[in-house]
């Protein structure tokens, strides 16, 4: 029973696709990694900002990799995590706002947007990549369950684990961040 998970876990990510924003499978997964690391790069270069967000397990990992992306990568980031402003932000525009509105006030052009769902279909997660896409800001998202889910198409690259199962949609998405930062940090992160 443990080892069919892990074996799934596996299988799993083995059949973890990268699109871009036309829909096209990246090829292969190190030309995909590698893709991605240079936009992480490019962002870093630039000194533009980067921006994790998502609900649950997914919010737990977007904290995550803002204080890695930070910290390893040498990267400034942003969180939207600091409980005075989501409180706000959802009591005053809704919690299907509670991202796109702090984002309208603080993101910038060329920014990142790393948006994080399983299922590809919050509706506060799809609010923020559309008002990231309207600032003119690079997008990469995370998700899971069906392939035809909202934000899957909606980044410059487009992350797409094809099971159903929470854990191992989250189990992977954290581990493709977590290969990304470490790395921009072999490659001599820390440095803002």
């Amino acid at each position: 029973m443990h080892q069919e998970y892990l074996d799934q876990l596996a299988r799993c990510l083995r059949d973890t696709k990268v699109y871009d924003r036309q829909g096209t499978a990246v090829e292969g997964y190190e030309e995909a990694i590698e893709c991605m690391v240079q936009l992480f790069s490019t962002v870093k270069q630039a000194k533009k900002n980067v921006f994790f967000i998502g609900n649950g397990g997914s919010a737990a990992i977007a904290i995550h990799m803002t204080a890695d992306f930070m910290k390893n990568g040498g990267m400034r980031t942003v969180s939207l995590y600091n409980n005075s402003v989501m409180t706000c932000m959802a009591n005053d525009y809704g919690y299907e706002n509670v991202f796109s509105s702090p984002l309208e006030l603080l993101a910038r052009e060329g920014d990142l947007l790393v948006a994080i769902s399983s299922s590809g279909n919050s509706p506060n997660i799809v609010n923020a990549v559309n008002t990231a896409q309207k600032k003119g800001m690079q997008i990469i998202t995370f998700s899971g369950f069906r392939r035809e889910n909202r934000i899957n198409s909606m980044g410059d690259y487009n992350v797409h684990v094809p099971v159903s199962h929470y854990g191992i949609v989250e189990s992977i998405h954290n581990l493709i961040l977590q290969q990304m930062v470490d790395t921009i940090l072999e490659r001599g992160g820390q440095c803002l």
